[in-house]
């Protein structure tokens, strides 16, 4: 965990802030990260720049992170670096071996943590990393002369390299790696003049031969105009992250709202998915409900719209959960997003003690609707509600060379008109995919109601698990007003039928009674007589503390995983997708939206490369 000793030396060794000036990003590559005092002062730095890019990556490897007392510490004893250090240090948390996005100042300061073994972690990234600056550490950890008669570091500045576009300046004080930067493709310039700059190691990539590359052939898009068509939580995430890039979004639905479909569920929960072999779905959740979290956190009010006030998860057929190396429960640095539940939640749910049950102390409720309009309402985003659009077609632009898509209506009119254009409709996919991949319709159910005494002693937190309940949550914008609970979901696989036959609720509703009596029996007394009170008046008018019922049809792809990229790059340029969230739209969409426009924008990745591989287009 090595660290430069005067901090601003690396930001200026590599020409900046002088050399991103006006661009649309910048993107930095650290090894080693330390107790990110470089990450800091460049923060700093592009804080304080009034020609700063419109996003800074900053990409650090690092073998085994610092703890967050540490960081803090170290990062307060700076000039000007103690709130930064703050708010870093606030979401310094969950961090085992992968890739960690970190995202703050509204989402234009992305910090991307690679953790573990630093060559690896570069390699496994290459395909799609490129950066424009190199703060370079730790090259020589490993290097042995007696074994490794190659110049110091050569291996590892391989990887680096690997990374680079012609032009990335590198900044080091590992003098002993000048011949591998040179076998490498690096030219050495004189120094700049100065005494700060006297003990630093220069060098650009500028290699006489031709590099091999695994990128995309495809050139990244520059921001400009831009159809999104779903006004659901994946069409809000993904317009959202378009616009902190300074596209210019319109966003088509065929509903008059945003959120009428199955992002308008009243109340829904964020939290990770564990398994006992951390599977990969596992590892993608976790990433998704940072991005939930921190997304909420700068756009909902808390209490109101959300509650970052963690999830129980009940495993009611006692299997294993957790991996086996995360039994040391919360004492890791809490770097793990699920723990063994302590007894104290345990006694509240009133499960017993030896219940299967672990908690994920960074996880919540959110009112979905609330969310999607706090991301529609960003600057850059037109809202085109009331048209349906029916099909797409490409056509060809006023300027030569350069096609565009129109979104049609049923009668074959124009709604609207972008060079790219994002489907993000959720079942309404299919259609306009022209049924091109096997999505399958899904429609849930949930059952819902008021609760009759507002003061009546209720559960702090969801319960996740044989189903999921949020036992308390407002209906509107006083914490003191009316409350509600919530409990779903049904998964009727190919139905598409809305509103539901009245017997279909009736078996929807004693399907999540029957799951609420197992996932949290003394909450299922508290509700009985709603449960009771909504089958006795069945497709009437039911009494006001009955349970009501809320339906909506999803989308899943045959694996359960979303769909985000392009739809066929080389025959369709400019169509993208980002769909079938399935009933995880909480959890992945704002992490997908990301993903989507990293990859659209060539930008270091939000996931591993092979997770978002796994979420491509291409598998479909």
């Amino acid at each position: 965990m090595t660290q430069c000793g005067e901090v601003p030396d690396f930001l200026h060794g590599c020409g900046l802030p002088a050399a991103w000036a006006g661009l649309p990003q910048w993107r930095i590559l650290e090894t080693g990260f330390g107790f990110g005092l470089n990450f800091l002062a460049t923060w700093a730095a592009w804080r304080a720049d009034p020609h700063r890019p419109v996003l800074l990556h900053f990409v650090a490897t690092e073998a085994q992170p610092v703890s967050a007392a540490d960081l803090l510490r170290a990062g307060s004893a700076r000039p000007g670096l103690a709130p930064l250090a703050q708010e870093l240090s606030r979401q310094w948390w969950g961090l085992l071996p992968g890739l960690h996005r970190l995202r703050f100042d509204d989402g234009h300061v992305l910090l991307t943590l690679c953790l573990g073994d630093w060559q690896a972690q570069l390699r496994q990234q290459r395909q799609q990393l490129t950066v424009d600056s190199v703060y370079l550490h730790d090259v020589l950890q490993d290097w042995r002369p007696q074994r490794h008669p190659a110049p110091p570091g050569l291996p590892g500045l391989k990887a680096v390299a690997a990374c680079c576009r012609r032009g990335t300046r590198l900044a080091s004080r590992c003098s002993t790696v000048r011949d591998a930067l040179v076998q490498c493709g690096f030219t050495l310039p004189p120094a700049p003049v100065g005494d700060a700059q006297r003990d630093m190691l220069h060098a650009v990539y500028h290699p006489h031969w031709q590099p091999r590359t695994m990128r995309p052939v495809a050139a990244p898009a520059t921001p400009g105009e831009c159809m999104v068509i779903g006004g659901g939580i994946a069409g809000a995430a993904t317009a959202a992250s378009l616009a902190r890039r300074g596209w210019q979004l319109r966003v088509l639905d065929q509903a008059a709202a945003p959120a009428a479909g199955a992002s308008g569920l009243p109340a829904g929960i964020f939290a990770p998915h564990v398994s006992a072999d951390d599977s990969l779905l596992s590892r993608l959740s976790r990433s998704g409900v940072r991005s939930t979290l921190e997304q909420t956190r700068w756009r909902l009010r808390e209490g109101l719209d959300w509650s970052h006030c963690g999830v129980l998860e009940h495993r009611a057929d006692a299997r294993p959960g957790l991996p086996a190396r995360w039994s040391d429960g919360p004492g890791a640095d809490g770097r793990q997003s699920a723990v063994p539940a302590a007894l104290g939640a345990l006694a509240q749910s009133g499960l017993p003690a030896n219940a299967s049950v672990c908690w994920h102390p960074q996880a919540g409720w959110i009112r979905p609707a609330r969310l999607v309009a706090a991301l529609l309402a960003q600057p850059g985003i037109r809202w085109q509600g009331a048209c349906r659009v029916a099909r797409l077609r490409r056509v060809q632009a006023p300027d030569a060379g350069h096609t565009a898509w129109q979104a049609l209506d049923a009668q074959g009119r124009v709604l609207a008109q972008a060079p790219t254009v994002v489907i993000a409709a959720g079942a309404g996919s299919l259609e306009l995919l022209e049924h091109r991949w096997p999505l399958q319709p899904v429609r849930g159910q949930v059952s819902w109601g008021l609760h009759g005494d507002p003061a009546a002693p209720l559960l702090p937190f969801p319960v996740n698990g044989h189903g999921h309940l949020v036992p308390r949550f407002p209906l509107g914008d006083d914490a003191q007003g009316p409350c509600a609970w919530v409990m779903g979901a049904t998964f009727e696989r190919g139905v598409e039928q809305m509103p539901p036959a009245p017997a279909d609720v009736q078996a929807a509703h004693a399907s999540h009674w029957a799951r609420l009596q197992t996932l949290l029996p003394r909450m299922a007394h508290q509700l009985e007589s709603a449960f009771a009170a909504a089958r006795a008046d069945a497709g009437l008018a039911a009494p006001a503390r009955a349970a009501q019922s809320w339906a909506a049809v999803r989308c899943t792809a045959p694996d359960r995983l979303p769909i985000v990229g392009p739809v066929d790059a080389a025959a369709l340029p400019g169509l993208w997708v980002c769909s079938a969230m399935g009933a995880r739209g909480l959890t992945l969409a704002l992490l997908c939206g990301e993903l989507l426009a990293a990859r659209l924008q060539g930008e270091p990745l939000p996931v591993e490369h092979r997770l978002a591989k796994a979420l491509d287009s291409g598998r479909m």
